[in-house]
Protein backbone atom coordinates (compact mmCIF):
# COMPACT_ATOMS: atom_id res chain seq x y z
CA UNK A 1 0.00 0.00 0.00
CA UNK A 2 1.37 3.41 -0.98
CA UNK A 3 2.01 5.75 1.95
CA UNK A 4 2.40 9.51 1.95
CA UNK A 5 5.58 11.29 2.91
CA UNK A 6 4.04 12.70 6.07
CA UNK A 7 2.58 9.38 7.25
CA UNK A 8 5.98 7.67 6.83
CA UNK A 9 7.85 10.43 8.71
CA UNK A 10 10.03 9.41 11.69
CA UNK A 11 11.52 11.62 14.38
CA UNK A 12 15.00 10.37 13.41
CA UNK A 13 14.60 12.13 10.04
CA UNK A 14 14.36 15.56 11.68
CA UNK A 15 18.05 16.34 12.56
CA UNK A 16 19.42 16.08 8.98
CA UNK A 17 16.32 17.86 7.70
CA UNK A 18 17.14 20.82 9.96
CA UNK A 19 20.62 21.01 8.43
CA UNK A 20 19.09 20.83 4.95
CA UNK A 21 16.61 23.57 5.89
CA UNK A 22 19.58 25.76 6.83
CA UNK A 23 21.01 25.09 3.35
CA UNK A 24 17.71 26.22 1.84
CA UNK A 25 17.69 29.36 3.97
CA UNK A 26 21.19 30.15 2.69
CA UNK A 27 19.55 31.91 -0.26
CA UNK A 28 18.14 34.56 2.09
CA UNK A 29 20.79 37.08 1.02
CA UNK A 30 20.63 36.22 -2.70
CA UNK A 31 18.36 39.07 -3.82
CA UNK A 32 20.08 41.60 -1.57
CA UNK A 33 23.45 40.37 -2.85
CA UNK A 34 22.39 41.01 -6.45
CA UNK A 35 21.39 44.59 -5.68
CA UNK A 36 24.45 45.14 -3.46
CA UNK A 37 26.81 44.15 -6.28
CA UNK A 38 24.88 46.22 -8.82
CA UNK A 39 24.69 49.37 -6.68
CA UNK A 40 27.92 49.31 -4.66
CA UNK A 41 30.54 47.30 -6.59
CA UNK A 42 32.01 47.74 -10.06
CA UNK A 43 32.20 44.04 -10.95
CA UNK A 44 31.46 42.85 -14.48
CA UNK A 45 29.16 39.96 -15.42
CA UNK A 46 32.18 38.00 -16.63
CA UNK A 47 34.01 38.55 -13.32
CA UNK A 48 30.94 37.48 -11.32
CA UNK A 49 30.69 34.31 -13.41
CA UNK A 50 34.38 33.65 -12.68
CA UNK A 51 33.74 34.29 -8.97
CA UNK A 52 30.88 31.82 -9.18
CA UNK A 53 33.41 29.22 -10.37
CA UNK A 54 35.57 29.73 -7.27
CA UNK A 55 32.51 29.81 -5.00
CA UNK A 56 31.29 26.36 -6.05
CA UNK A 57 34.77 24.83 -6.11
CA UNK A 58 34.82 24.09 -2.33
CA UNK A 59 32.05 21.57 -2.99
CA UNK A 60 34.60 19.36 -4.73
CA UNK A 61 36.26 19.03 -1.30
CA UNK A 62 33.34 16.86 -0.23
CA UNK A 63 35.57 13.87 -1.09
CA UNK A 64 38.14 14.10 1.73
CA UNK A 65 35.59 15.63 4.10
CA UNK A 66 33.18 12.76 3.42
CA UNK A 67 35.85 10.15 4.07
CA UNK A 68 36.86 12.01 7.23
CA UNK A 69 33.23 11.77 8.38
CA UNK A 70 33.35 7.98 7.90
CA UNK A 71 36.52 7.88 9.98
CA UNK A 72 35.02 9.92 12.85
CA UNK A 73 31.46 8.62 12.48
CA UNK A 74 30.46 8.97 16.14
CA UNK A 75 31.62 12.62 16.27
CA UNK A 76 30.61 13.71 12.77
CA UNK A 77 28.12 16.31 14.03
CA UNK A 78 30.97 18.37 15.51
CA UNK A 79 31.89 19.50 11.99
CA UNK A 80 28.57 21.34 11.76
CA UNK A 81 29.91 23.82 14.34
CA UNK A 82 32.91 24.52 12.08
CA UNK A 83 30.62 25.13 9.11
CA UNK A 84 28.46 27.44 11.21
CA UNK A 85 31.52 29.49 12.17
CA UNK A 86 32.48 30.03 8.52
CA UNK A 87 28.92 31.08 7.70
CA UNK A 88 28.89 33.60 10.54
CA UNK A 89 32.23 35.02 9.35
CA UNK A 90 30.87 35.50 5.81
CA UNK A 91 27.70 37.21 7.03
CA UNK A 92 29.70 39.42 9.40
CA UNK A 93 31.77 40.73 6.47
CA UNK A 94 28.65 41.75 4.56
CA UNK A 95 27.15 43.33 7.69
CA UNK A 96 30.37 45.31 8.13
CA UNK A 97 30.32 46.51 4.52
CA UNK A 98 26.79 47.87 4.96
CA UNK A 99 27.07 49.14 8.55
CA UNK A 100 30.63 50.54 8.50
CA UNK A 101 31.77 50.72 4.87
CA UNK A 102 34.53 53.28 5.48
CA UNK A 103 36.09 51.23 8.27
CA UNK A 104 36.00 48.08 6.11
CA UNK A 105 37.49 49.89 3.11
CA UNK A 106 40.33 51.19 5.28
CA UNK A 107 41.52 47.58 5.56
CA UNK A 108 40.93 46.47 1.96
CA UNK A 109 38.59 47.23 -0.91
CA UNK A 110 34.89 46.43 -0.76
CA UNK A 111 35.36 44.14 -3.77
CA UNK A 112 38.04 42.14 -1.92
CA UNK A 113 35.81 41.84 1.16
CA UNK A 114 32.92 40.67 -1.02
CA UNK A 115 35.07 38.01 -2.71
CA UNK A 116 36.24 36.77 0.71
CA UNK A 117 32.65 36.50 1.96
CA UNK A 118 31.61 34.75 -1.25
CA UNK A 119 34.26 32.05 -0.67
CA UNK A 120 33.77 31.54 3.08
CA UNK A 121 30.05 30.91 2.93
CA UNK A 122 29.98 27.97 0.46
CA UNK A 123 32.82 26.29 2.36
CA UNK A 124 30.71 26.35 5.52
CA UNK A 125 27.65 25.03 3.72
CA UNK A 126 29.70 22.29 2.03
CA UNK A 127 30.95 20.99 5.39
CA UNK A 128 27.44 20.99 6.82
CA UNK A 129 26.03 19.30 3.70
CA UNK A 130 28.52 16.43 3.98
CA UNK A 131 27.50 15.85 7.59
CA UNK A 132 23.79 16.07 6.70
CA UNK A 133 24.26 13.41 3.99
CA UNK A 134 25.90 11.14 6.56
CA UNK A 135 23.13 11.86 9.07
CA UNK A 136 20.49 10.70 6.56
CA UNK A 137 22.09 7.23 6.69
CA UNK A 138 21.82 7.08 10.47
CA UNK A 139 18.30 8.53 10.30
CA UNK A 140 17.00 5.32 8.68
CA UNK A 141 17.20 2.75 11.50
CA UNK A 142 17.84 -0.94 11.02
CA UNK A 143 15.66 -1.92 13.98
CA UNK A 144 12.48 -0.63 15.57
CA UNK A 145 12.39 0.69 19.14
CA UNK A 146 11.36 -2.80 20.33
CA UNK A 147 14.39 -4.40 18.67
CA UNK A 148 12.54 -5.85 15.66
CA UNK A 149 14.68 -5.77 12.50
CA UNK A 150 13.21 -3.66 9.69
CA UNK A 151 12.86 -5.59 6.36
CA UNK A 152 15.15 -4.59 3.47
CA UNK A 153 12.30 -3.49 1.19
CA UNK A 154 10.91 -1.23 3.89
CA UNK A 155 14.32 0.29 4.54
CA UNK A 156 14.78 0.94 0.81
CA UNK A 157 11.47 2.82 0.78
CA UNK A 158 12.55 4.71 3.90
CA UNK A 159 15.77 5.81 2.17
CA UNK A 160 13.74 7.18 -0.76
CA UNK A 161 11.45 8.98 1.68
CA UNK A 162 14.43 10.40 3.57
CA UNK A 163 16.09 11.75 0.43
CA UNK A 164 12.83 13.20 -0.89
CA UNK A 165 12.22 14.89 2.46
CA UNK A 166 15.77 16.25 2.23
CA UNK A 167 14.89 18.02 -1.03
CA UNK A 168 11.60 19.14 0.54
CA UNK A 169 13.53 20.60 3.49
CA UNK A 170 15.84 22.54 1.17
CA UNK A 171 12.90 23.89 -0.81
CA UNK A 172 11.08 24.61 2.45
CA UNK A 173 14.06 26.71 3.45
CA UNK A 174 13.76 28.69 0.23
CA UNK A 175 10.06 29.30 1.00
CA UNK A 176 11.01 30.71 4.40
CA UNK A 177 13.61 32.86 2.63
CA UNK A 178 11.07 34.17 0.14
CA UNK A 179 8.59 35.03 2.89
CA UNK A 180 11.29 36.83 4.86
CA UNK A 181 12.40 38.77 1.78
CA UNK A 182 8.82 39.80 0.97
CA UNK A 183 8.58 41.27 4.46
CA UNK A 184 12.12 42.67 4.80
CA UNK A 185 12.35 44.13 1.28
CA UNK A 186 8.85 45.59 1.01
CA UNK A 187 8.93 48.88 -0.97
CA UNK A 188 12.74 49.07 -0.92
CA UNK A 189 12.71 50.18 -4.55
CA UNK A 190 11.17 53.50 -3.42
CA UNK A 191 13.58 54.13 -0.55
CA UNK A 192 16.47 56.64 -0.62
CA UNK A 193 19.98 55.12 -0.69
CA UNK A 194 20.60 55.39 3.08
CA UNK A 195 17.35 53.66 4.04
CA UNK A 196 17.82 51.09 1.30
CA UNK A 197 21.23 50.20 2.75
CA UNK A 198 19.61 49.74 6.18
CA UNK A 199 17.02 47.41 4.64
CA UNK A 200 19.79 45.35 3.06
CA UNK A 201 21.62 45.30 6.39
CA UNK A 202 18.55 43.92 8.18
CA UNK A 203 18.47 40.97 5.77
CA UNK A 204 22.10 40.03 6.50
CA UNK A 205 21.51 40.41 10.24
CA UNK A 206 18.43 38.19 10.03
CA UNK A 207 20.53 35.62 8.14
CA UNK A 208 22.59 35.03 11.30
CA UNK A 209 19.74 32.72 12.34
CA UNK A 210 20.78 30.25 9.60
CA UNK A 211 23.70 28.61 11.47
CA UNK A 212 21.51 28.44 14.59
CA UNK A 213 19.07 26.16 12.72
CA UNK A 214 21.74 23.66 11.65
CA UNK A 215 23.36 23.65 15.09
CA UNK A 216 19.94 22.93 16.63
CA UNK A 217 19.63 19.91 14.33
CA UNK A 218 22.93 18.58 15.64
CA UNK A 219 21.82 19.01 19.25
CA UNK A 220 18.61 17.11 18.48
CA UNK A 221 20.61 14.28 16.87
CA UNK A 222 22.79 14.00 19.96
CA UNK A 223 19.69 13.85 22.18
CA UNK A 224 18.15 11.07 20.04
CA UNK A 225 21.41 9.14 20.16
CA UNK A 226 21.52 9.44 23.94
CA UNK A 227 17.85 8.49 24.34
CA UNK A 228 17.89 5.31 22.23
CA UNK A 229 21.38 4.35 21.03
CA UNK A 230 20.32 0.90 19.79
CA UNK A 231 17.85 2.36 17.32
CA UNK A 232 19.57 5.54 16.17
CA UNK A 233 23.26 4.66 16.18
CA UNK A 234 24.45 2.63 13.21
CA UNK A 235 27.48 0.73 14.47
CA UNK A 236 29.27 0.42 11.16
CA UNK A 237 32.82 -0.85 11.26
CA UNK A 238 35.30 1.99 10.99
CA UNK A 239 36.81 1.82 7.50
CA UNK A 240 40.56 1.84 7.01
CA UNK A 241 42.06 5.19 6.12
CA UNK A 242 41.88 5.59 2.35
CA UNK A 243 44.98 7.61 1.59
CA UNK A 244 43.98 7.84 -2.06
CA UNK A 245 40.95 9.89 -1.08
CA UNK A 246 42.72 11.99 1.54
CA UNK A 247 45.75 12.40 -0.72
CA UNK A 248 43.53 13.30 -3.67
CA UNK A 249 41.77 15.92 -1.55
CA UNK A 250 45.12 17.33 -0.43
CA UNK A 251 46.33 17.40 -4.04
CA UNK A 252 43.17 19.26 -5.04
CA UNK A 253 43.73 21.89 -2.33
CA UNK A 254 47.41 22.34 -3.23
CA UNK A 255 46.73 22.64 -6.96
CA UNK A 256 43.84 25.08 -6.41
CA UNK A 257 45.72 27.33 -4.00
CA UNK A 258 48.97 27.28 -5.97
CA UNK A 259 47.39 28.00 -9.33
CA UNK A 260 45.01 30.57 -7.84
CA UNK A 261 47.72 32.52 -6.02
CA UNK A 262 50.10 32.33 -8.97
CA UNK A 263 47.43 33.98 -11.14
CA UNK A 264 48.37 31.80 -14.08
CA UNK A 265 46.56 32.30 -17.39
CA UNK A 266 43.70 29.82 -17.57
CA UNK A 267 43.85 29.19 -13.81
CA UNK A 268 40.20 28.18 -13.62
CA UNK A 269 40.55 25.76 -16.50
CA UNK A 270 43.68 24.20 -14.97
CA UNK A 271 41.96 23.72 -11.61
CA UNK A 272 38.82 22.33 -13.23
CA UNK A 273 40.76 19.76 -15.26
CA UNK A 274 42.88 18.76 -12.26
CA UNK A 275 39.78 18.42 -10.09
CA UNK A 276 38.02 16.34 -12.71
CA UNK A 277 41.03 14.03 -13.06
CA UNK A 278 41.27 13.53 -9.28
CA UNK A 279 37.55 12.88 -8.83
CA UNK A 280 37.32 10.44 -11.75
CA UNK A 281 40.36 8.56 -10.42
CA UNK A 282 38.75 8.25 -6.97
CA UNK A 283 35.40 7.22 -8.48
CA UNK A 284 37.09 4.43 -10.44
CA UNK A 285 38.67 3.09 -7.25
CA UNK A 286 35.45 3.34 -5.23
CA UNK A 287 33.07 1.67 -7.69
CA UNK A 288 35.25 -1.44 -7.74
CA UNK A 289 33.39 -2.52 -4.59
CA UNK A 290 30.09 -2.66 -6.53
CA UNK A 291 28.90 -5.42 -8.84
CA UNK A 292 29.04 -4.82 -12.60
CA UNK A 293 25.37 -3.89 -13.02
CA UNK A 294 25.34 -1.49 -10.06
CA UNK A 295 28.60 0.04 -11.25
CA UNK A 296 27.24 0.69 -14.75
CA UNK A 297 24.03 2.17 -13.33
CA UNK A 298 25.87 4.52 -10.99
CA UNK A 299 28.37 5.70 -13.59
CA UNK A 300 25.67 6.28 -16.24
CA UNK A 301 23.51 8.16 -13.76
CA UNK A 302 26.42 10.33 -12.62
CA UNK A 303 27.41 11.22 -16.22
CA UNK A 304 23.89 12.22 -17.26
CA UNK A 305 23.34 14.35 -14.15
CA UNK A 306 26.79 15.94 -14.61
CA UNK A 307 26.00 17.03 -18.16
CA UNK A 308 22.53 18.25 -17.16
CA UNK A 309 23.92 20.40 -14.32
CA UNK A 310 26.89 21.67 -16.37
CA UNK A 311 24.76 23.65 -18.78
CA UNK A 312 25.46 27.43 -18.76
CA UNK A 313 23.09 30.18 -17.69
CA UNK A 314 22.85 33.82 -18.73
CA UNK A 315 24.77 35.09 -15.69
CA UNK A 316 24.22 38.37 -13.88
CA UNK A 317 23.45 40.33 -17.06
CA UNK A 318 19.90 39.01 -17.32
CA UNK A 319 19.15 40.09 -13.74
CA UNK A 320 20.56 43.56 -14.42
CA UNK A 321 18.34 43.84 -17.52
CA UNK A 322 15.24 42.84 -15.55
CA UNK A 323 16.09 45.45 -12.90
CA UNK A 324 16.93 48.29 -15.32
CA UNK A 325 14.54 47.65 -18.22
CA UNK A 326 11.63 45.70 -16.73
CA UNK A 327 11.86 47.64 -13.44
CA UNK A 328 11.85 44.53 -11.25
CA UNK A 329 12.57 45.79 -7.71
CA UNK A 330 13.71 43.74 -4.66
CA UNK A 331 10.14 43.41 -3.40
CA UNK A 332 8.86 41.90 -6.66
CA UNK A 333 11.86 39.57 -6.96
CA UNK A 334 11.13 38.39 -3.42
CA UNK A 335 7.51 37.62 -4.36
CA UNK A 336 8.73 35.87 -7.50
CA UNK A 337 11.07 33.75 -5.38
CA UNK A 338 8.19 32.91 -3.03
CA UNK A 339 6.02 31.66 -5.89
CA UNK A 340 8.88 29.59 -7.25
CA UNK A 341 9.73 28.04 -3.88
CA UNK A 342 6.14 27.14 -2.99
CA UNK A 343 5.55 25.48 -6.35
CA UNK A 344 8.90 23.68 -6.17
CA UNK A 345 7.66 22.15 -2.91
CA UNK A 346 4.40 21.15 -4.58
CA UNK A 347 6.35 19.65 -7.46
CA UNK A 348 8.39 17.39 -5.17
CA UNK A 349 5.17 15.87 -3.85
CA UNK A 350 3.42 15.79 -7.22
CA UNK A 351 6.40 14.20 -9.02
CA UNK A 352 7.22 11.72 -6.24
CA UNK A 353 5.75 8.77 -8.16
CA UNK A 354 7.32 9.99 -11.40
CA UNK A 355 10.77 10.07 -9.70
CA UNK A 356 10.31 6.64 -8.13
CA UNK A 357 9.10 4.84 -11.25
CA UNK A 358 11.07 6.47 -14.08
CA UNK A 359 14.73 6.10 -14.98
CA UNK A 360 17.11 9.03 -14.59
CA UNK A 361 17.35 9.15 -18.41
CA UNK A 362 13.60 9.77 -18.72
CA UNK A 363 13.68 12.33 -15.92
CA UNK A 364 16.58 14.32 -17.41
CA UNK A 365 15.04 14.22 -20.89
CA UNK A 366 11.77 15.58 -19.50
CA UNK A 367 13.53 18.29 -17.48
CA UNK A 368 15.72 19.32 -20.43
CA UNK A 369 12.85 19.76 -22.87
CA UNK A 370 10.64 21.45 -20.27
CA UNK A 371 13.46 23.82 -19.28
CA UNK A 372 14.04 24.86 -22.91
CA UNK A 373 10.33 25.50 -23.53
CA UNK A 374 9.97 27.49 -20.32
CA UNK A 375 12.96 29.65 -21.23
CA UNK A 376 11.17 30.98 -24.31
CA UNK A 377 9.14 33.66 -22.45
CA UNK A 378 12.41 35.20 -21.21
CA UNK A 379 13.82 35.67 -24.68
CA UNK A 380 10.33 36.70 -25.80
CA UNK A 381 10.26 39.54 -23.27
CA UNK A 382 13.67 40.71 -24.47
CA UNK A 383 12.12 41.11 -27.93
CA UNK A 384 9.03 42.89 -26.58
CA UNK A 385 6.58 40.07 -25.81
CA UNK A 386 5.42 41.82 -22.63
CA UNK A 387 4.71 45.03 -24.55
CA UNK A 388 2.57 43.15 -27.09
CA UNK A 389 0.61 41.26 -24.41
CA UNK A 390 0.10 44.46 -22.39
CA UNK A 391 -1.35 46.27 -25.43
CA UNK A 392 -3.79 43.44 -26.18
CA UNK A 393 -4.91 42.84 -22.59
CA UNK A 394 -5.32 46.39 -21.43
CA UNK A 395 -2.10 46.25 -19.43
CA UNK A 396 -3.13 43.15 -17.46
CA UNK A 397 -0.54 40.71 -18.86
CA UNK A 398 2.66 42.71 -18.51
CA UNK A 399 6.27 41.71 -17.83
CA UNK A 400 5.60 40.90 -14.17
CA UNK A 401 2.64 38.66 -14.96
CA UNK A 402 4.64 36.79 -17.60
CA UNK A 403 7.52 36.36 -15.14
CA UNK A 404 5.14 35.03 -12.48
CA UNK A 405 3.52 32.54 -14.87
CA UNK A 406 6.88 31.37 -16.20
CA UNK A 407 8.27 30.93 -12.69
CA UNK A 408 5.14 29.03 -11.63
CA UNK A 409 5.58 26.55 -14.47
CA UNK A 410 9.37 26.20 -14.24
CA UNK A 411 9.98 26.05 -10.48
CA UNK A 412 8.74 22.48 -9.76
CA UNK A 413 11.45 21.09 -12.05
CA UNK A 414 14.47 22.33 -10.12
CA UNK A 415 14.84 19.70 -7.37
CA UNK A 416 13.70 16.58 -9.22
CA UNK A 417 16.85 15.31 -10.94
CA UNK A 418 18.92 14.65 -7.81
CA UNK A 419 16.42 12.59 -5.76
CA UNK A 420 16.78 9.26 -7.67
CA UNK A 421 20.57 9.35 -7.52
CA UNK A 422 20.70 10.26 -3.82
CA UNK A 423 18.24 7.50 -2.94
CA UNK A 424 20.18 4.98 -4.99
CA UNK A 425 23.47 5.85 -3.26
CA UNK A 426 21.88 5.73 0.20
CA UNK A 427 20.43 2.29 -0.46
CA UNK A 428 23.21 0.63 -2.47
CA UNK A 429 26.58 1.99 -1.31
CA UNK A 430 28.57 -0.14 1.21
CA UNK A 431 27.52 0.59 4.79
CA UNK A 432 30.99 1.52 5.99
CA UNK A 433 31.52 4.00 3.14
CA UNK A 434 28.16 5.77 2.92
CA UNK A 435 29.51 9.26 3.54
CA UNK A 436 32.46 8.66 1.22
CA UNK A 437 30.18 7.55 -1.62
CA UNK A 438 27.85 10.49 -1.07
CA UNK A 439 30.82 12.87 -1.05
CA UNK A 440 32.62 11.52 -4.12
CA UNK A 441 29.51 11.22 -6.27
CA UNK A 442 28.26 14.60 -5.09
CA UNK A 443 31.70 16.11 -5.78
CA UNK A 444 31.47 14.82 -9.33
CA UNK A 445 28.00 16.24 -9.92
CA UNK A 446 28.83 19.47 -8.04
CA UNK A 447 31.89 19.91 -10.23
CA UNK A 448 29.32 20.25 -12.99
CA UNK A 449 28.34 23.56 -11.38
CA UNK A 450 31.94 24.71 -11.85
CA UNK A 451 31.70 23.68 -15.49
CA UNK A 452 28.45 25.63 -15.72
CA UNK A 453 30.14 28.75 -14.35
CA UNK A 454 33.03 28.36 -16.79
CA UNK A 455 30.64 28.05 -19.73
CA UNK A 456 28.67 31.02 -18.41
CA UNK A 457 31.88 33.05 -18.23
CA UNK A 458 32.81 32.11 -21.81
CA UNK A 459 29.37 33.09 -23.10
CA UNK A 460 29.52 36.40 -21.22
CA UNK A 461 32.89 37.08 -22.87
CA UNK A 462 31.39 36.37 -26.29
CA UNK A 463 28.15 38.27 -25.68
CA UNK A 464 29.11 41.32 -23.63
CA UNK A 465 26.51 42.67 -21.20
CA UNK A 466 27.24 45.82 -19.20
CA UNK A 467 25.17 47.69 -16.63
CA UNK A 468 25.39 51.39 -15.87
CA UNK A 469 28.22 52.12 -13.42
CA UNK A 470 28.51 55.54 -11.79
CA UNK A 471 31.37 57.10 -9.87
CA UNK A 472 30.49 56.79 -6.14
CA UNK A 473 31.56 60.38 -5.48
CA UNK A 474 30.69 62.46 -8.55
CA UNK A 475 27.81 60.20 -9.68
CA UNK A 476 29.07 60.60 -13.25
CA UNK A 477 28.46 57.65 -15.56
CA UNK A 478 31.66 55.61 -15.89
CA UNK A 479 30.19 52.77 -17.97
CA UNK A 480 26.86 53.01 -19.84
CA UNK A 481 24.38 50.13 -19.83
CA UNK A 482 24.47 47.92 -22.92
CA UNK A 483 22.03 44.99 -23.22
CA UNK A 484 22.10 44.76 -27.03
CA UNK A 485 23.63 41.24 -27.03
CA UNK A 486 21.41 39.77 -24.33
CA UNK A 487 19.00 38.25 -26.88
CA UNK A 488 21.83 36.30 -28.55
CA UNK A 489 23.04 35.19 -25.10
CA UNK A 490 19.55 33.91 -24.23
CA UNK A 491 19.36 31.97 -27.50
CA UNK A 492 22.81 30.38 -27.05
CA UNK A 493 21.96 29.28 -23.49
CA UNK A 494 18.65 27.73 -24.58
CA UNK A 495 20.14 25.79 -27.53
CA UNK A 496 23.14 24.48 -25.55
CA UNK A 497 20.93 23.53 -22.60
CA UNK A 498 18.58 21.59 -24.88
CA UNK A 499 20.88 19.77 -27.29
CA UNK A 500 23.83 18.73 -25.10
CA UNK A 501 21.89 16.88 -22.34
CA UNK A 502 19.74 15.06 -24.92
CA UNK A 503 22.90 13.92 -26.72
CA UNK A 504 24.40 12.72 -23.41
CA UNK A 505 21.27 10.71 -22.56
CA UNK A 506 21.30 9.07 -26.02
CA UNK A 507 25.00 8.14 -25.80
CA UNK A 508 24.78 6.72 -22.25
CA UNK A 509 21.66 4.71 -23.11
CA UNK A 510 23.43 3.29 -26.15
CA UNK A 511 26.50 2.37 -24.08
CA UNK A 512 24.33 0.65 -21.43
CA UNK A 513 22.51 -1.38 -24.07
CA UNK A 514 25.83 -2.56 -25.51
CA UNK A 515 27.13 -3.61 -22.08
CA UNK A 516 23.90 -5.38 -21.08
Amino acid sequence: MRTSLLSSFRLSYLPPLMVYVAAGISGLTGIVGTFFVKEYLGLSASFLAALGFWAVLPWALKMPVGHFVDLIWRWKESLVFLGAGLMVASLSIMIGLLASPDAMRSIMSAEAWYVTAALLSPTGYMIQDVVADAMTVEAVPRVEADGREIPADERRSMHTTMQTLGRVAIVGGTILVALANVFLLADTGKLPPAEKARAYLSVYQFALLIPAVSVSGVLLALWLRWRNPRQYVQNFARPPVNWWILGGGLAFVLVSVTVGLAKLPGAQEIIFCASMAIIIFLMVRLVRELDAQSRATLIGTAIVIFVFRAMPNTGAGASWWMIDVLNFDPSFLARLSLVGSVLAMVGLFAFRRFMAERSIFTIVTFLTVAGAVLSLPQIGMYHGLHEWTARHTGGVVDARVIALIDTALESPLGQIAMVPMLAWIANSAPDHLKATYFAVMASFTNLALSASQLLTKYLNEIFTITREVRDPVSKAIKTPADYSQLGDLYLAVILIGLLVPLLAVALVRRANLRSA
